[in-house]
């Protein structure tokens, strides 16, 4: 793995800055910026906040979408989500809807009162769950003038109806049960239980390819680290199946969408749903031969060119 746990290389055109900001619950979220290596302050630039997969930090994909789009003249901040990575908040890895969208919408607080960033030109990015989170909060922040999403998910969804929309109303109740249970028994210790982790060590990939296919990337080598352990506190998840994020898309009105997904991703209907329920402009772009977590780190696969040309329209 390359030097400070990064999953990458840094590109020698581009400038990595550690910086730091709070939410409006007064959490610090650790956060880099990335600059063209020909940075002049005295100058405006469009600005991209690129949010990571459910689970993920910003030294995984976020700082690669990151490192190749300041290559092309973009100031982009990543950032860890409150509660994870190296950002405050306890209990650590507690999953809040509210929050996550929160965090973009403080992003964008922090690069609009940046000298060098117009704030008529700050679009975002979200890569996997963080593409539904991008998306509820530009519906309710017009500072997001564009939102690209690679890989969606609607982590609400999901919790409420599982994979596919598959969860019945019995299993629905069974689990709330034990959740509202699971409440008194983190109050009583102190410490709240943790969910299975998301991508496993060793797994069946014909029983779970789902969990090989996450297991790949965020198990082994290709895209470890070690504040990336894809598990969230279990009392979480109630507030997710209480929490629509992709309700009232209509709100989005005139500001563009790019649905970027892997023809072969198991996750491919989420992004062609909200394609159905968006408002125009908007845009779904396959990615032939690619999988959920290919769009994650491969550059090779990764539809940069199409990406940079959306934002330059977009934010022009």
């Amino acid at each position: 793995m390359p030097a400070n746990d990064y999953i990458f290389e840094l590109s020698e055109n581009v400038t990595r800055t550690p910086v730091s900001f709070e939410t409006r619950y007064g959490l610090g979220l650790s956060a880099d910026l990335y600059r063209p290596a020909d940075f002049d302050e005295s100058k405006q630039y469009p600005a991209l906040i690129v949010g990571a997969p459910y689970g993920g930090v910003k030294e995984q994909g976020p700082g690669i979408y990151a490192n190749e789009l300041a290559q092309k003249g973009y100031v982009v901040l990543t950032f860890d989500p409150a509660y994870n990575g190296a950002s405050e908040g306890y209990p650590h890895h507690l999953s809040s809807p509210d929050q996550m969208v929160e965090d973009f919408m403080a992003g964008v607080d922090f690069l609009g009162t940046r000298p060098f960033v117009s704030r008529e030109k700050i679009g975002a990015i979200g890569i996997c769950g963080s593409g539904g989170f991008a998306l509820s909060a530009a519906k309710v922040d017009p500072r997001i003038k564009a939102v690209a999403t690679v890989s969606m998910y609607d982590i609400s969804r999901m919790q409420k109806n599982g994979m596919n929309d598959s969860m019945s109303d019995e299993d629905r109740l069974a689990t709330l049960k034990t959740l509202a249970e699971q409440r008194w028994a983190d109050f009583e210790t102190g410490e709240p239980a943790l969910t299975g982790r998301g991508a496993p060590l060793e797994w069946d990939a014909e029983a779970n390819p789902v969990g090989a296919e996450f297991g790949s990337f965020y198990s082994r080598p290709r895209g470890y680290h070690p504040r990336s352990i894809t598990q969230f506190t279990m009392t979480s998840t109630p507030s997710w199946m209480n929490f629509a994020l992709l309700q009232d898309l209509d709100w989005l009105a005139g500001r563009p969408i790019l649905l970027v997904a892997g023809d072969e991703a198991h996750s491919l209907y989420f992004s062609e749903d909200v394609y159905k329920d968006a408002p125009e402009p908007k845009e779904l772009y396959l990615v032939e031969g690619s999988n959920h977590v290919d769009l994650y780190d491969k550059v090779e696969k990764i539809p940069f060119a199409k990406i940079e040309s959306f934002f330059a329209d977009a934010l022009k």
